[in-house]
């Protein structure tokens, strides 16, 4: 394979990717804020960096990756607070949803999933390292803050400079919102640690030098990132919403702190689209990942997400997913009727489909390309029905999590609200049978035009058998 090349958002070009330590990866992606159930843009970006992690491990790392769990911020407070119930209880819960919807797609689980609350004690420790450098201080409400024009470089990441956020309304990224820009010497400063309020619940307030109170919520993955990986780490992951002002202030506290880069390569994935907008909560125009596969098939809506390369916009459609059910489907009816025996099929890497495939991963984890790949071999397999091409092709595919059913259970699976149960099928094929015997043909074709209707789709053989299969 060639060597592989992914996109820095900090360099804004593709690098070879060349690990810190020889054959290790250690990777750190933000994960959810955990109050309520994932969306389709919070499956985009987790099928991101599943397929990362997937592919740097083919390619033959000892990949530790780390996806975080947010389980203390204002709007998981808020919503517990509504709800009756504790901070624990409700991000217990919905983590439990998230990780049924993820495994559901076929997201493989990351090698440490860190939650921010297991992690305030090194979170306090970079505070106080960022303080004796002077680069924290403890406004008069009692909010410790960092103080960003003291931090040189601020802006590095994102592009913006400090000048253009004084001038402009993009302050209010970085400001923290919920108190009074007087509290801070300087309106761009960031909370690193918020003082308890009366009012908020006992479990969300912990003691420290600068009194009772929590972390803000960027200090969060610096202090995650640097407990399981280290100072510094391969890659460090997110969504493109997150490049400012979260990662640029992660990167200000933990270069701050350390003196030297967090991380050598920052990656970013694009924004799921509906209607040209950004999918999000704030607009209310977000799907949430179960109410979509009580529609769609899991695996259709992973190889939805995987048409499109990770940094491009993914536009959101039932549209698009029905396109993305036939293509997938093509991809099963190939590996159709072919006996592949037993044991899991190894990839041939020297085979011209596995050349092309892994150029195409190798290329900033190019998933478009690699399907093309997958296709074309698709095509030689319906035309050899060799059981070589075909465990060549399943294998290449499980790569990416793609074509890890079998074509029956995939073709006749999916059943949906009021869908015909499989029993259901096989009675009426049987009742068509019988009724070609008779030479009753007009109620033979009925029954094949009633199961179309329905979704089913009958093909004949040969040898006077019927398959089925759900449009």
């Amino acid at each position: 394979m060639s060597q592989l090349k992914i996109y820095n958002t900090l360099a804004r070009d593709k690098q070879l990717f060349v690990p810190i330590e020889a054959g290790k990866v250690g990777m750190y992606v933000c994960g959810m804020t955990i109050y309520d159930y994932c969306h389709i843009g919070h499956a985009r970006m987790m099928m991101a960096f599943d397929v990362m992690y997937r592919w740097l491990t083919v390619s033959g790392y000892q990949v530790t990756y780390v996806r975080n769990i947010t389980d203390i911020e204002d709007k998981i407070i808020k919503r517990a607070v509504e709800n009756g119930e504790s901070i624990y209880s409700l991000t217990s819960r919905f983590t439990q949803y998230m990780d049924e919807d993820t495994a559901a797609l076929g997201i493989l689980p990351p090698t440490v999933v860190p939650r921010a609350t297991q992690y305030v004690p090194q979170m306090l420790g970079i505070i106080e390292m960022l303080e004796q450098k002077g680069l924290a201080y403890q406004s008069d409400d009692g909010d410790v803050n960092f103080a960003v024009r003291k931090f040189p470089g601020y802006g590095k990441l994102s592009g913006k400079s400090i000048d253009d956020l004084v001038a402009g309304a993009g302050a209010r990224d970085v400001v923290n919102t919920d108190k009074p820009d007087q509290d801070k010497r300087d309106p761009l400063d960031f909370v690193l640690w918020k003082s308890s309020k009366e009012s908020e619940p006992a479990e969300v307030k912990w003691e420290s030098k600068w009194g009772s109170g929590r972390p803000g919520w960027h200090i969060e993955c610096s202090a995650m990132s640097c407990a399981t990986l280290g100072e510094q780490f391969d890659i460090h992951g997110g969504g493109a919403d997150l490049q400012f002002p979260h990662h640029e202030n992660e990167i200000a506290q933990s270069e701050g702190a350390f003196g030297h880069p967090m991380t050598n390569f920052w990656v970013h994935n694009g924004f799921v689209r509906v209607d040209g907008e950004k999918m999000s909560k704030s607009l209310g125009n977000f799907f949430t990942i179960r109410d979509v596969l009580k529609v769609f098939d899991p695996e259709v809506v992973r190889f939805f997400i995987l048409r499109a390369h990770y940094r491009s916009p993914l536009n959101y459609s039932d549209v698009h997913l029905e396109d993305a059910k036939v293509a997938l489907t093509r991809l099963y009816t190939a590996l159709a009727d072919i006996d592949l025996g037993s044991g899991t099929a190894v990839v041939d890497w020297n085979e011209a489909h596995a050349v092309r495939f892994g150029d195409a991963m190798d290329d900033d984890f190019n998933t478009p390309l690699a399907l093309a790949a997958l296709f074309d071999l698709a095509t030689e397999l319906n035309k050899s029905r060799s059981v070589e091409h075909a465990r060549q092709f399943k294998a290449l595919a499980a790569v990416i999590g793609l074509l890890e059913r079998t074509p029956q259970q995939f073709l006749q699976g999916g059943t949906g609200e009021g869908a015909l149960s499989p029993d259901a099928i096989e009675a009426q094929i049987a009742a068509r049978s019988a009724a070609k015997k008779a030479r009753n043909f007009a109620e033979s074709d009925k029954i094949r035009a009633d199961l179309l209707a329905a979704g089913i789709v009958l093909e004949d053989k040969p040898d006077g058998t019927t398959n089925w299969r759900r449009a």
